[in-house]
């Protein structure tokens, strides 16, 4: 792909302000695509879009190819006359609290969300509007490959009181015609709920995309390299993931020991059976792609280097601290999903970039470059010593530099707890004063050659560990901040837009 020099905000829908306790795909979303354009950014890098699940991270998802419910603006469906004004009315002072929350409140805006949404589904149901019913239509066919286990496996887990579908009674949970067919017609209605939600998410989010077009913005989203166990994926590919004959993960994901953590980290996704994936020319990994990028316009391809090689655990550990290194799928996967892009006029070179942080060897390097694909440099890695390749003066141009990513404190964050020597080097290094720190970093990052530079709303607005997105070691309570109402100024537009122009982003 032919990566043009741009510059541009990493944030989060969820983390949009708006008055439904969590933010969304309606005004607020647009409002923000046009603060980007007044700061004269192209690129707007979100985490990825899918149905969440417990604990709230977009990096474990119920479906690979799924939208998440929780984004659907209730402003919008008012709009398109599938709520009333009175439906939006929030009852009681816990509304009025989230109304007010500075973060995202999943245990009181998820259960409201649905309820809107259940109104919504009544109301069309009711009304059965003509043109609204054929798009539906023309959505369900064009998405059935994954929509019809994805609504039902939701029906199923809900009526299983939302257990994982590991537990679920064996002939639905491995499948057998029986079961699936039964299921089918007794939770017809119920799978039909979570059929229209999706064609809410998909309606709302293409008008947001075209809206982002239309201002010469490039969407930068991610396809998390893994899926959760509890997913509709693994439920129905089961061929596809090392399970036993209970449809059991046998080995995991994860990383080994190393210098931040001597156990290692223990993900728990079920990894993929690569052979099987090959035998069919990547056919679930290709459709995942060309569903993305029907979505956004690059990705974001997560831990890079499990593509070369990954970290396979015994899914009995408890730990990762033993496991052993497995062959990724390599050059040859690369190669299936650029052709299939190709021949179907997706995209010519791959618009992938490489999350290439982490444990980095040679055969990660080679399949990276060998593809020509944008690695990633992170400005709070590189204040160890003037040889750090993560300090500007050491990127290649073809690479995506941030000054932190959504896993990292912010940039404040970052300094008032770095180590002694750190700080005096970056304030030495960027030549600047505490006070105006976290500025002088998005300077460096715009500054430099990389192609891309990309920096988290929470830096732009100089906050502290309270605004952090992730601690990736931490269960629970992630993914909460939210963009205060009112903080998209002029004057901070006008501040980014100088540097974009300065440096020719």
């Amino acid at each position: 792909m032919n990566f043009q020099r741009s510059g541009g905000v990493l944030l989060h829908p969820t983390s949009l302000p708006g008055p439904h306790g969590i933010g969304d795909l309606g005004p607020e979303a647009h409002h923000f695509v046009d603060w980007l354009a007044e700061a004269a950014c192209r690129l707007w890098q979100v985490l990825p879009l899918g149905h969440t699940g417990y604990g709230d991270s977009p990096y474990q998802c119920f479906s690979a190819f799924a939208g998440n419910p929780n984004l659907i603006s209730p402003d919008l469906l008012e709009s398109a006359d599938l709520l009333t004004k009175e439906d939006l009315q929030e009852p009681g002072p816990e509304a009025a609290h989230a109304r007010a929350e500075a973060m995202v409140d999943y245990a009181s805006s998820i259960p409201r969300k649905a309820a809107l949404l259940e109104k919504a589904f009544q109301r069309f149901t009711d009304l059965n509007p003509v043109g609204l019913r054929e798009e539906f239509a023309s959505f369900r066919e064009q998405n059935a490959e994954w929509l019809e286990d994805y609504a039902l496996f939701m029906a199923l887990k809900q009526q299983h009181g939302g257990g994982s579908w590991v537990e679920w009674p064996e002939p639905i949970r491995k499948r057998e015609q029986p079961a699936l067919t039964e299921a089918r017609e007794s939770l017809a209605e119920q799978t039909l709920r979570f059929t229209f939600q999706q064609f809410l998410f998909f309606q709302q989010w293409h008008a947001l995309q075209s809206h982002v077009h239309d201002k010469d913005i490039t969407i930068i989203g991610d396809i998390p390299i893994f899926v959760a166990e509890d997913s509709a994926d693994v439920w129905a590919h089961p061929e596809l993931f090392h399970l036993d004959e209970e449809r059991r993960s046998t080995v995991v994901a994860g990383v080994p020991p190393d210098y931040f953590s001597p156990t290692g980290q223990r993900w728990g996704n079920p990894l993929y059976r690569w052979e099987e994936h090959r035998k069919t020319g990547y056919a679930w990994w290709i459709q995942r792609f060309h569903a993305i990028l029907h979505m956004v316009d690059v990705v974001r391809l997560d831990h890079f280097r499990g593509f070369a090689g990954y970290w396979e655990i015994p899914a009995a550990n408890h730990t990762a601290e033993i496991g052993r290194w497995m062959p990724g799928p390599g050059a040859d996967f690369l190669e299936a999903v650029k052709g299939s892009l190709e021949a179907s006029s997706v995209a010519g070179d791959l618009p992938i970039i490489a999350e290439d942080l982490g444990l980095i060897t040679p055969d990660v390097v080679e399949l990276r470059d060998n593809f020509h694909l944008p690695g990633m440099r992170i400005l709070q890695f590189g204040f160890s010593d003037p040889t750090n390749p993560f300090l500007p003066h050491h990127y290649p141009q073809h690479c995506v530099a941030y000054t932190g990513t959504h896993d990292n404190d912010t940039t404040r964050g970052w300094l008032n707890s770095a180590s002694k020597a750190e700080k005096r080097l970056a304030l030495k290094y960027l030549g600047s004063t505490p006070r105006n720190f976290v500025w002088e970093m998005i300077r460096a990052i715009w500054g430099s050659v990389a192609v891309y530079s990309v920096t988290p709303m929470q830096d732009l607005l100089d906050l502290g560990t309270e605004a952090r997105m992730n601690y990736p070691s931490r269960l629970g309570g992630n993914w909460q901040w939210r963009l205060g109402a009112g903080e998209l100024t002029d004057m901070l537009a006008s501040k980014l837009k100088e540097l974009n122009y300065l440096y020719s982003r």
